[in-house]
Protein backbone atom coordinates (compact mmCIF):
# COMPACT_ATOMS: atom_id res chain seq x y z
CA UNK A 1 0.00 0.00 0.00
CA UNK A 2 2.99 2.56 1.18
CA UNK A 3 4.62 1.43 -2.15
CA UNK A 4 2.08 1.74 -4.09
CA UNK A 5 1.02 5.37 -2.95
CA UNK A 6 4.52 6.42 -3.33
CA UNK A 7 4.42 5.59 -7.01
CA UNK A 8 1.44 7.46 -7.56
CA UNK A 9 2.90 10.23 -5.94
CA UNK A 10 6.08 9.89 -8.24
CA UNK A 11 3.88 9.57 -11.13
CA UNK A 12 1.86 12.57 -10.41
CA UNK A 13 5.24 14.54 -9.92
CA UNK A 14 6.28 13.84 -13.24
CA UNK A 15 3.23 14.20 -14.75
CA UNK A 16 3.01 17.94 -12.93
CA UNK A 17 6.53 18.55 -14.16
CA UNK A 18 5.48 17.70 -17.93
CA UNK A 19 2.69 20.55 -17.61
CA UNK A 20 4.48 23.38 -16.36
CA UNK A 21 7.20 22.63 -19.47
CA UNK A 22 4.32 22.28 -21.95
CA UNK A 23 2.94 25.77 -20.90
CA UNK A 24 6.37 26.83 -20.70
CA UNK A 25 6.72 26.13 -24.15
CA UNK A 26 3.49 27.30 -25.46
CA UNK A 27 4.15 30.80 -23.77
CA UNK A 28 7.37 30.76 -25.65
CA UNK A 29 5.67 30.33 -28.64
CA UNK A 30 2.91 32.23 -28.39
CA UNK A 31 5.72 35.52 -27.38
CA UNK A 32 7.85 34.48 -30.44
CA UNK A 33 5.36 33.19 -33.12
CA UNK A 34 1.62 32.84 -33.11
CA UNK A 35 -0.34 35.25 -35.11
CA UNK A 36 -3.58 36.87 -34.16
CA UNK A 37 -6.33 35.07 -35.46
CA UNK A 38 -7.46 38.22 -37.50
CA UNK A 39 -3.50 38.26 -39.06
CA UNK A 40 -4.08 34.11 -39.58
CA UNK A 41 -7.26 35.16 -41.62
CA UNK A 42 -5.66 37.76 -43.39
CA UNK A 43 -2.79 36.29 -44.67
CA UNK A 44 -4.51 33.15 -45.80
CA UNK A 45 -7.17 35.88 -47.91
CA UNK A 46 -4.47 37.29 -48.93
CA UNK A 47 -2.92 34.36 -50.40
CA UNK A 48 -6.17 32.87 -51.55
CA UNK A 49 -6.82 36.20 -53.74
CA UNK A 50 -3.39 36.59 -54.84
CA UNK A 51 -3.12 33.25 -56.67
CA UNK A 52 -6.64 33.82 -58.05
CA UNK A 53 -5.47 36.48 -59.85
CA UNK A 54 -2.23 34.27 -60.87
CA UNK A 55 -3.46 31.84 -61.58
CA UNK A 56 -6.62 33.09 -63.49
CA UNK A 57 -4.13 35.61 -65.51
CA UNK A 58 -0.72 34.43 -65.17
CA UNK A 59 0.83 37.14 -63.28
CA UNK A 60 0.75 39.34 -60.33
CA UNK A 61 1.27 36.87 -57.01
CA UNK A 62 4.16 38.15 -55.83
CA UNK A 63 3.92 41.72 -57.42
CA UNK A 64 0.65 42.48 -55.10
CA UNK A 65 1.52 40.33 -52.07
CA UNK A 66 4.95 41.10 -51.31
CA UNK A 67 4.60 45.16 -50.55
CA UNK A 68 1.12 43.98 -49.33
CA UNK A 69 3.23 41.94 -45.83
CA UNK A 70 6.11 43.90 -45.99
CA UNK A 71 3.51 46.83 -44.66
CA UNK A 72 1.87 44.88 -43.14
CA UNK A 73 5.16 44.34 -40.60
CA UNK A 74 6.45 41.16 -41.84
CA UNK A 75 10.13 40.76 -42.37
CA UNK A 76 11.55 40.35 -46.16
CA UNK A 77 13.61 37.49 -44.66
CA UNK A 78 10.50 35.89 -44.87
CA UNK A 79 8.34 36.79 -46.76
CA UNK A 80 10.86 35.81 -49.99
CA UNK A 81 11.00 32.16 -49.58
CA UNK A 82 7.15 32.21 -48.11
CA UNK A 83 6.17 33.77 -51.40
CA UNK A 84 8.58 31.82 -53.21
CA UNK A 85 6.83 28.21 -52.11
CA UNK A 86 3.14 29.13 -51.96
CA UNK A 87 3.62 30.43 -55.73
CA UNK A 88 4.90 27.11 -56.32
CA UNK A 89 2.61 25.37 -54.69
CA UNK A 90 -0.39 27.09 -55.97
CA UNK A 91 1.30 27.23 -59.36
CA UNK A 92 1.52 23.13 -59.47
CA UNK A 93 -2.36 22.81 -58.17
CA UNK A 94 -3.19 25.97 -61.02
CA UNK A 95 -1.48 23.57 -63.65
CA UNK A 96 -3.23 20.21 -63.10
CA UNK A 97 -6.66 22.30 -63.28
CA UNK A 98 -5.81 24.14 -66.04
CA UNK A 99 -4.77 21.10 -67.74
CA UNK A 100 -8.14 19.26 -66.31
CA UNK A 101 -10.67 21.85 -67.77
CA UNK A 102 -8.47 21.97 -71.47
CA UNK A 103 -6.94 25.79 -71.06
CA UNK A 104 -3.51 24.00 -71.81
CA UNK A 105 -2.21 20.45 -72.99
CA UNK A 106 0.30 19.74 -70.54
CA UNK A 107 0.04 15.72 -70.72
CA UNK A 108 3.42 13.88 -72.63
CA UNK A 109 2.12 11.56 -75.74
CA UNK A 110 3.04 9.19 -73.49
CA UNK A 111 4.07 7.82 -70.06
CA UNK A 112 4.53 4.35 -70.61
CA UNK A 113 8.30 3.26 -69.15
CA UNK A 114 9.15 0.60 -71.97
CA UNK A 115 7.81 3.07 -75.00
CA UNK A 116 9.66 6.28 -73.77
CA UNK A 117 12.64 3.76 -73.22
CA UNK A 118 12.64 2.41 -76.86
CA UNK A 119 11.55 6.00 -78.40
CA UNK A 120 15.24 7.19 -76.50
CA UNK A 121 16.73 4.21 -77.84
CA UNK A 122 15.68 5.07 -81.46
CA UNK A 123 15.04 9.04 -81.50
CA UNK A 124 17.30 10.06 -78.86
CA UNK A 125 17.01 12.68 -75.78
CA UNK A 126 16.35 15.68 -78.34
CA UNK A 127 14.21 14.07 -81.01
CA UNK A 128 12.00 12.50 -78.52
CA UNK A 129 11.33 15.40 -76.57
CA UNK A 130 10.45 17.13 -79.91
CA UNK A 131 7.81 14.04 -80.81
CA UNK A 132 6.87 12.96 -77.17
CA UNK A 133 5.31 16.80 -76.30
CA UNK A 134 2.86 18.93 -77.01
CA UNK A 135 3.56 22.44 -77.46
CA UNK A 136 2.45 23.79 -74.21
CA UNK A 137 4.94 21.49 -72.38
CA UNK A 138 7.38 22.44 -75.03
CA UNK A 139 7.02 26.38 -74.18
CA UNK A 140 6.68 25.22 -70.22
CA UNK A 141 10.31 23.52 -70.41
CA UNK A 142 11.81 26.48 -72.11
CA UNK A 143 10.78 29.06 -70.35
CA UNK A 144 11.52 27.48 -66.93
CA UNK A 145 14.52 25.66 -67.75
CA UNK A 146 15.87 29.24 -69.00
CA UNK A 147 14.14 30.46 -65.53
CA UNK A 148 16.32 28.38 -63.62
CA UNK A 149 19.60 28.88 -65.46
CA UNK A 150 19.07 32.82 -64.57
CA UNK A 151 18.29 31.61 -61.04
CA UNK A 152 21.55 29.78 -60.75
CA UNK A 153 23.73 32.23 -62.81
CA UNK A 154 22.02 35.36 -60.26
CA UNK A 155 23.18 33.21 -57.32
CA UNK A 156 27.16 32.92 -58.40
CA UNK A 157 27.51 36.11 -60.06
CA UNK A 158 26.42 38.55 -57.52
CA UNK A 159 25.93 41.80 -60.07
CA UNK A 160 25.39 44.87 -58.00
CA UNK A 161 22.56 46.95 -59.73
CA UNK A 162 20.58 50.16 -58.60
CA UNK A 163 17.56 49.04 -57.49
CA UNK A 164 16.44 52.14 -59.23
CA UNK A 165 17.18 51.27 -62.81
CA UNK A 166 16.23 47.54 -62.32
CA UNK A 167 12.54 48.40 -61.24
CA UNK A 168 12.19 51.43 -63.99
CA UNK A 169 14.07 48.82 -66.59
CA UNK A 170 11.35 46.24 -66.10
CA UNK A 171 8.30 49.09 -65.54
CA UNK A 172 9.50 50.48 -68.70
CA UNK A 173 9.39 46.44 -70.65
CA UNK A 174 5.89 45.52 -68.78
CA UNK A 175 4.32 48.46 -69.71
CA UNK A 176 5.37 48.87 -73.76
CA UNK A 177 4.40 45.03 -74.02
CA UNK A 178 0.94 45.90 -72.29
CA UNK A 179 0.60 48.83 -75.40
CA UNK A 180 1.46 46.24 -78.17
CA UNK A 181 -1.49 43.72 -76.78
CA UNK A 182 -3.74 46.64 -76.23
CA UNK A 183 -2.92 47.57 -79.91
CA UNK A 184 -4.85 44.33 -81.19
CA UNK A 185 -2.10 43.53 -83.30
CA UNK A 186 -2.55 39.61 -84.56
CA UNK A 187 0.57 37.99 -83.96
CA UNK A 188 1.90 34.56 -85.78
CA UNK A 189 3.41 31.40 -83.33
CA UNK A 190 6.96 31.23 -83.59
CA UNK A 191 10.04 29.55 -81.45
CA UNK A 192 12.36 31.87 -82.06
CA UNK A 193 10.12 35.13 -80.70
CA UNK A 194 9.17 32.40 -77.78
CA UNK A 195 12.59 31.45 -77.07
CA UNK A 196 13.23 35.44 -77.17
CA UNK A 197 10.96 35.94 -74.81
CA UNK A 198 11.95 32.95 -72.36
CA UNK A 199 15.61 34.38 -72.56
CA UNK A 200 14.32 37.94 -71.57
CA UNK A 201 12.22 36.68 -68.82
CA UNK A 202 15.00 34.93 -67.47
CA UNK A 203 17.33 37.53 -68.15
CA UNK A 204 14.53 39.87 -65.36
CA UNK A 205 13.82 36.57 -63.02
CA UNK A 206 18.15 36.79 -62.67
CA UNK A 207 18.70 40.40 -62.19
CA UNK A 208 15.80 41.40 -60.25
CA UNK A 209 13.49 38.25 -58.83
CA UNK A 210 10.50 39.94 -60.59
CA UNK A 211 9.13 40.98 -63.93
CA UNK A 212 8.55 37.39 -64.88
CA UNK A 213 4.61 36.58 -64.78
CA UNK A 214 3.43 39.51 -67.37
CA UNK A 215 6.73 38.96 -69.52
CA UNK A 216 6.02 35.71 -70.06
CA UNK A 217 2.38 35.80 -70.81
CA UNK A 218 1.91 38.53 -72.37
CA UNK A 219 5.53 37.48 -74.51
CA UNK A 220 3.76 34.48 -75.17
CA UNK A 221 0.64 36.35 -76.84
CA UNK A 222 3.16 38.40 -79.09
CA UNK A 223 4.82 35.27 -80.20
CA UNK A 224 1.80 33.84 -81.37
CA UNK A 225 -0.01 31.83 -78.94
CA UNK A 226 -3.76 32.30 -78.08
CA UNK A 227 -4.07 33.72 -73.89
CA UNK A 228 -5.35 30.70 -72.13
CA UNK A 229 -2.63 28.56 -73.27
CA UNK A 230 -0.24 31.61 -72.13
CA UNK A 231 -1.98 32.02 -68.97
CA UNK A 232 -1.71 27.97 -68.03
CA UNK A 233 2.04 27.18 -69.86
CA UNK A 234 3.07 30.42 -67.75
CA UNK A 235 1.52 29.23 -64.19
CA UNK A 236 3.34 25.76 -64.82
CA UNK A 237 6.69 27.32 -66.00
CA UNK A 238 7.00 29.72 -62.49
CA UNK A 239 6.51 26.57 -60.36
CA UNK A 240 9.72 25.16 -60.54
CA UNK A 241 11.67 28.34 -60.98
CA UNK A 242 9.78 29.37 -57.51
CA UNK A 243 10.95 25.63 -56.18
CA UNK A 244 14.20 26.18 -56.82
CA UNK A 245 14.79 29.53 -55.87
CA UNK A 246 13.04 28.67 -52.26
CA UNK A 247 15.53 25.83 -51.90
CA UNK A 248 18.43 28.05 -52.81
CA UNK A 249 17.03 30.54 -50.49
CA UNK A 250 16.92 27.69 -47.69
CA UNK A 251 20.24 26.21 -48.30
CA UNK A 252 21.97 29.89 -48.30
CA UNK A 253 19.93 31.63 -45.37
CA UNK A 254 17.51 29.45 -43.61
CA UNK A 255 14.18 30.25 -42.31
CA UNK A 256 13.17 30.99 -38.79
CA UNK A 257 9.73 31.00 -38.69
CA UNK A 258 7.39 28.73 -40.97
CA UNK A 259 3.79 30.25 -40.23
CA UNK A 260 3.92 32.76 -42.89
CA UNK A 261 5.21 30.22 -45.73
CA UNK A 262 2.13 27.77 -44.42
CA UNK A 263 -0.46 30.26 -44.26
CA UNK A 264 0.19 31.80 -47.76
CA UNK A 265 0.39 28.28 -48.51
CA UNK A 266 -2.99 27.34 -47.51
CA UNK A 267 -4.31 30.48 -48.87
CA UNK A 268 -2.62 29.65 -52.65
CA UNK A 269 -4.03 25.80 -52.47
CA UNK A 270 -7.62 27.53 -51.97
CA UNK A 271 -7.68 29.97 -54.77
CA UNK A 272 -5.41 28.32 -57.82
CA UNK A 273 -8.76 25.62 -58.92
CA UNK A 274 -10.88 28.61 -58.90
CA UNK A 275 -8.33 30.70 -61.10
CA UNK A 276 -7.74 28.13 -63.54
CA UNK A 277 -11.73 28.02 -63.62
CA UNK A 278 -12.34 31.49 -64.55
CA UNK A 279 -9.50 31.23 -67.08
CA UNK A 280 -11.60 28.81 -68.39
CA UNK A 281 -15.26 30.43 -68.75
CA UNK A 282 -13.86 33.10 -70.12
CA UNK A 283 -14.66 32.34 -74.11
CA UNK A 284 -14.08 35.45 -75.78
CA UNK A 285 -9.87 35.69 -76.53
CA UNK A 286 -10.10 39.47 -77.64
CA UNK A 287 -11.91 39.81 -74.44
CA UNK A 288 -9.32 37.93 -72.08
CA UNK A 289 -6.27 39.96 -74.23
CA UNK A 290 -8.33 42.98 -73.30
CA UNK A 291 -7.85 42.00 -69.46
CA UNK A 292 -4.35 40.65 -69.46
CA UNK A 293 -3.53 43.83 -71.84
CA UNK A 294 -4.70 46.39 -69.15
CA UNK A 295 -2.95 44.37 -66.00
CA UNK A 296 -0.07 44.59 -68.18
CA UNK A 297 -0.34 48.22 -68.08
CA UNK A 298 -1.27 48.87 -64.55
CA UNK A 299 1.92 46.29 -63.36
CA UNK A 300 3.87 48.60 -65.28
CA UNK A 301 2.38 51.92 -64.08
CA UNK A 302 2.60 50.29 -60.59
CA UNK A 303 5.93 49.69 -60.90
CA UNK A 304 7.49 52.78 -62.42
CA UNK A 305 4.84 54.46 -59.80
CA UNK A 306 6.54 52.89 -56.84
CA UNK A 307 9.97 53.56 -58.20
CA UNK A 308 9.65 56.80 -58.65
CA UNK A 309 6.46 58.54 -56.42
CA UNK A 310 6.13 56.31 -53.44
Amino acid sequence: MVLSWVRRKRGQGKRTKLKIVCCRSLEIWHRRKKLSIETVILVVLGGFLCEFVDASMGMMYGTILSPVLIIAGFEPVLIVPSILFSQALGGFTASIFHHQLKNVNLAPTTLNPKVVARKLSELGCVESFKRGTTKDLKVSFCVSSLGIAATIGAALIAVSIPKTLLRTYIGILVLVMGIILLSGSEFRFSWKKMVAVGVLSAFNKGISGGGFGPVVTSGQIIAGRDGKSAIGATTFAEAPICIFGFLTFLITKGISDWNLLILLSIGALLGAPLGALLTSKLKSEKRLRLVLAILTLVLGTWTLSRTWML
